[in-house]
């Protein structure tokens, strides 16, 4: 089966829009050029707009098993899909965790029944995320694990990590951190800083992310582990990841859009569609974190995506669950307020939403040379739209960002060569 995608245009290095043609044999791209003469058994009319490849999320959660009526694996591929993700990585914080043969088997299963993406699980580190008693690292990872984490919670102790990362590194696998020391977190639900202050809440320090950071830096190290850190919300932990850097160790970090484009000034009242962990932080941290995304400190984007019943989040920050969702908005959002800002270039954006994640972690994604899989996203950057949540194929509604008037919109996606969503309609 042939696909001709004509009428297209391609992004250069330089960042220049050109005119192109993708030819497509079953799930691979064939041919890329300016014209492809081969006859094709079907055609798909670009209509003058961007295709880029298939963007890639290493950080989603999509809450099936045990948490359905937040997300499922078809709901929240298919939001992925409207995002214009191709390749996208389910977090371990489920019920049951998939911490055993049996549990990921079965997740496995359910993710090939269900899935309109490409679904790669992570694994736990430790059973039932408890800390306690780690997995089997070894055999999950032969299995089809991408890779290990415990997110949601830090690991608490360094022999704990230790153990897991040398583990994971006699494998060839990573070690994926959502870095929290508990004894620093004070119950709080929000920065430590002005908004806390204001709306009398108990605030997380910034310390709780960036001392977990560099204890977990020295020991991947020790244990010459590939160990990412998760969500960078920090200036310190952004020193301490390019302190690392130089020195050779094998850190790489993700930053996510709500915290490069908000920070604490931006919660205005109780409201809990701003309630995420680690929380939006100061000014500066913000600052910290693009200029890391700059220079390569911060390696990609990552959205986070954490979708919640509307219930559970009409109850304040004191109450209220952390986390928002990100996948159906992500482009749209660093789109214009990054690349329309003059802050990072189109192709320095698409670059962090797709290259490299795949190289990070060794994927053969996020490229449109001949022979890679057939993973495009088409893109209208003409189209201007306010972000409406109620239009989300996602379950979760919960976003600080609804009613915002943003440009540039996934208009398809295509997985191994198959449309998988169409403006307005679902393939």
């Amino acid at each position: 089966m042939k696909t001709k995608l004509t009428n297209a245009k391609c992004l250069t290095s330089s960042n220049e829009l050109v005119s192109c043609e993708i030819l497509i044999e079953d799930d691979k791209i064939v041919k890329t050029a300016p014209k492809v003469t081969e006859q094709a058994d079907k055609t798909i009319d670009a209509d003058n707009n961007l295709v880029v490849p298939g963007f890639i999320d290493v950080h989603i959660h999509l809450r099936e098993p045990g948490g359905e009526y937040k997300e499922t694996i078809a709901t929240g591929t298919q939001s992925a899909a409207r995002g214009g993700y191709t390749t996208v990585c389910n977090m371990p914080n489920t019920n049951p965790v998939p911490d055993s043969k049996d549990t990921l088997e079965k997740l496995l299963q359910k993710i090939k029944e269900d899935a309109v993406v490409r679904v790669l699980p992570y694994a736990s580190i430790t059973k039932g995320l408890k800390g306690e008693e780690r997995t089997n690292i070894k055999e999950l990872f032969e299995q089809g694990a991408f890779a290990f984490t415990d997110d949601g919670v830090g690991i608490q102790t360094a022999n704990q990590m230790f153990q897991a990362m040398k583990e994971a590194a006699a494998c060839g696998a990573a070690i994926v951190a959502h870095c929290e020391d508990n004894s620093l977190v004070y119950g709080g639900v929000t920065h430590d800083g002005e908004v806390s202050k204001r709306l009398n809440l108990p605030g997380i320090p910034s310390l709780s992310e960036s001392v977990q950071i560099a204890r977990d830096v020295l020991l991947a190290e020790a244990a010459d582990c590939h160990y990412h850190v998760c969500h960078v919300s920090t200036k310190e932990s952004v020193r301490v990841i390019r302190d690392a850097k130089r020195a050779g160790i094998k850190v790489t970090g993700e930053v996510s859009p709500h915290h490069l484009l908000l920070n604490e000034t931006d919660v205005l009242e109780n409201d809990a569609d701003f309630k995420m962990n680690p929380p939006l932080r100061g000014k500066d941290d913000q600052e910290a974190l693009i200029e890391g995304l700059l220079d390569g400190t911060l390696d990609f984007i990552a959205t986070d995506h954490a979708p919640h019943g509307e219930e559970e989040k009409a109850n304040g920050f004191l109450e209220a669950p952390f986390g928002i969702v990100g996948l159906e908005t992500a482009f749209p959002l660093l789109y214009t307020h990054l690349v329309q800002k003059n802050v990072l270039s189109l192709h320095e954006l698409i670059d962090r939403m797709t290259k490299k994640p795949a190289d990070v972690f060794g994927l053969p994604y996020g490229t449109m040379e001949e022979g890679a899989p057939a993973d495009l996203t088409i893109l209208d950057l003409d189209k201007t739209a306010k972000i409406d949540r109620y239009q989300f194929a996602s379950k979760g509604k919960n976003t600080p960002f609804h009613g915002w008037e943003v440009n540039g919109f996934p208009v398809m996606t295509i997985v191994n060569g198959e449309v998988v969503f169409k403006e307005d309609s679902h393939a």
